[in-house]
């Protein structure tokens, strides 16, 4: 198989990958968008991010690994660096909110436990 051939079924499977994984980042940016407070807001994008990446990486994994006719990994680096650091960054910032709005006063702020 040249680099150009992907089977009907891999081609599906990639497609199906590919459009559901840019789906779920699509629902985390319109969470972003449409929710009202920042601690709604700082959720839905961190999971949107997650899924989605994991959904496009899986795809890019099953084409590269029928393209070059071996099981190809390398992707799998660029899911881990984000499966941490998105979720790393999602505490920094809530943790910075919320210190900021219970130095401020803001009635809204998470209560302290």
């Amino acid at each position: 198989m040249t680099g150009a051939e992907l089977p009907l079924w891999a081609a599906w499977i990639i497609v199906v990958l590919a459009v559901g994984g840019a789906a779920l980042s699509l629902i985390g940016a319109l969470g972003l968008a449409r929710l009202q407070r920042f601690y709604d807001r700082v959720h839905a994008p961190t999971l949107g991010a997650t899924f989605g990446m994991a959904l496009i990486l899986l795809a890019s994994i099953v084409f590269f690994s029928m393209t070059e006719e071996r099981l190809i990994l390398r992707d799998l680096l660029i899911g881990l660096f984000l499966t941490v650091t998105t979720p790393v960054t999602l505490i920094l910032l809530a943790r910075a909110a919320v210190y900021r709005d219970r130095t401020e006063g803001d009635p809204d702020a998470p209560p302290d436990l």
